[in-house]
């Protein structure tokens, strides 16, 4: 008899974490990059939600119909919990087989999978694919997010080492959590030790101190599951043909600018190899990929120049943050790049306004600056990915969107008073999350009730506090007297005011 949770980790709970590349709001800009038609994108499915907190967000900020199923109960009843508070998408604690032949379930126009392809078993990749083929409609697209070679090369060995001592060598009725611990004490022997493994791969080291630093839950999703496999992307290309679906482009959008993540000597030899799909291969390589996040659709339409340039012109969107602090350097494969001031100031000075504007809108702007259409979409491209800008959806829906995005929120703000689990909240303007810390929560809802100075929103946030009897740790230190929580509490209140604009041009203040 198969066990229902088919070696997944179903004994722990799964981070509260938001997943911005879910987000179907998100696939316009990185389909238009790669000269494609952008889809309707209205009937939605998650398989493997978690807790729920991505496709409820989604289904609350972003309109549309959302289905989707995890088998671990309490997290889908915590789903559910949130479903009731904003866009109720149907949510079920099924297994992918079982989910994936309901008779009622609709045809769907985007299917998203975070942080499952790799951790479950073959039979359950073909279930997935399977329903793929007979649910997703043509022009549909898929987001799918997987470990992958090269980057896991050196790091695979370990994982599987500790995922033995966990299941070989762990106590008999001991719990998951001090299972994981012990691996990980084990594989720290180890590598003192000095075997010749370590030797020929250093970076493993570093990597075991990564995990110490991780959420224990976290890691035992991550590295202590029965099926797990980082696959290359030629050997996703072929599960992903059954089900008729060809590569659309990384949804991770610093993945798209090749400057800040491949040499030119690199670019050079990708430009040379003619196939598609071998080019991804060998750029995986260049940048040694660890972890792919892709689209891919069942009939993607090609654009010609033109309609690509006037369909890029119609994208809005909206800066995330103040003008102000929005750093001009970025992250890539590469390592920090300093984002060129000569084009990314000018872009960013008009968005300034907090309002949404077009791509077209911000080119006319700079015609003066002799900034050119392609300029315009590669800054918009990397601020997207740097998380300072977001693509706006558009007013009508936004404006059916609001009333339920703001119930979730104030059911969230309302769990923070007991609470630092959920640290995001329901933009209806983006369509996706923000992100928003407990205390900030806080002062939202004090602000909402009343707007009041910060002296005012701190009194009240710390009267939750201290009603708990709870303080605030401060660099590790607890801060003991009224006075000392209210002082840091009023530097806090002070930041978020100032951030105000922002909340108010994403719909949540």
């Amino acid at each position: 008899m198969q066990e229902w949770s088919d070696g997944y980790v179903a004994d722990l709970e799964y981070t509260y974490g938001y997943y911005t590349e879910l987000n179907p709001r998100r696939v316009a800009l990185a389909f238009l990059n790669a000269g494609l038609a952008v889809p309707a994108l209205g009937t939605a499915c998650e398989l493997g939600f978690g807790q729920g907190l991505s496709v409820n967000i989604h289904a609350a900020a972003g309109g549309g119909a959302w289905w989707g199923t995890d088998f671990n109960p309490s997290q889908t009843a915590f789903a559910r919990e949130l479903g009731a508070r904003g866009g109720d998408p149907k949510l079920f604690d099924q297994a992918f087989d079982e989910f994936c032949h309901r008779p009622d379930l609709p045809e769907f126009d985007y299917i998203g999978l975070h942080g499952i392809w790799s951790w479950v078993s073959d039979e359950s990749r073909r279930v997935i694919v399977d329903f793929i083929r007979r649910k997703l409609k043509v022009g549909g697209v898929v987001y799918v997010s997987y470990n992958t070679m090269p980057g896991w090369a050196a790091m695979a060995p370990m994982r599987g080492l500790l995922t033995a001592h966990s299941e070989l060598l762990g106590a008999p009725g001991q719990g998951r959590l001090p299972r994981v611990e012990a691996a990980l004490a084990f594989a720290d022997k180890l590598m003192a030790a000095n075997p010749a493994y370590a030797r020929a791969n250093p970076q493993v080291s570093e990597r075991l101190a990564q995990l110490r630093q991780q959420n224990a839950n976290y890691l035992a999703h991550e590295y202590f599951t029965r099926d797990w496999v980082p696959m290359s992307f030629e050997q996703m290309t072929r599960w992903m043909e059954p089900a008729k679906l060809g590569f659309a482009s990384s949804a991770h959008y610093l993945d798209l600018v090749d400057q800040i993540n491949l040499t030119p000597q690199q670019q050079a030899l990708l430009r040379e190899i003619p196939d598609p799909g071998f080019r991804q291969t060998v750029r995986d390589f260049c940048v040694n990929q660890q972890f792919r996040k892709d689209y891919w659709v069942r009939g993607g339409r090609r654009l010609s120049p033109g309609e690509q340039a006037d369909q890029l012109r119609a994208q809005r969107f909206v800066l995330t943050q103040l003008r102000a602090d929005v750093p001009l350097k970025v992250a890539g494969a590469l390592g920090s790049a300093q984002m060129q001031e000569a084009i990314y100031a000018p872009v960013l000075d008009a968005f300034g306004d907090q309002a949404p504007h077009t791509l077209g809108e911000v080119e006319a702007s700079l015609k003066g600056r002799g900034l050119t259409l392609a300029q315009v979409v590669e800054a918009a491209t990397l601020l997207v990915g740097n998380g300072s800008l977001q693509p706006v959806q558009d007013d009508a829906t936004a404006a059916r969107a609001r009333p339920q995005a703001e119930r979730l929120n104030a059911y969230l703000c309302d769990r923070a008073r007991n609470s630092p689990e959920v640290q995001f909240l329901a933009s209806p303007v983006t369509g996706g999350g923000v992100l928003m810390p407990r205390f900030s929560q806080l002062f939202l809802a004090a602000h909402r009730q009343a707007p009041a100075k910060p002296e005012k929103l701190a009194q009240q946030v710390w009267t939750v506090l201290s009603a708990q009897n709870q303080r605030i740790v401060k660099e590790g230190k607890t801060l003991e007297t009224p006075e000392q929580n209210l002082a840091e509490l009023t530097g806090q209140a002070k930041a978020f005011t100032a951030q105000l604009p922002v909340l108010k041009s994403l719909g949540l203040a």
